[in-house]
């Protein structure tokens, strides 16, 4: 029998992920504090992005990892 694994992000997380996917692809996801950068067209950043903002809403999301 396969053992059961423990989610690393919520589903509320992997929503938040989505809708800046979405925004991203419509053009409308901007990076930077408050949204002030350019417009966001790496795949990567736009999950990075909505990571954070469901980092910023207390969801289940691991931490970020720390640069040496």
């Amino acid at each position: 029998m396969a053992k059961k694994r423990k989610r690393k992000y919520s589903r509320a997380a992997s929503k938040d992920v989505k809708r800046a996917m979405h925004r991203r692809k419509r053009g409308k996801l901007k990076s930077g504090k408050g949204g002030k950068g350019g417009k966001v067209k790496s795949r990567k950043q736009a999950i990075a992005i909505g990571l954070s903002e469901a980092r910023k809403k207390g969801k289940k999301v691991p931490r970020k990892r720390r640069s040496r």
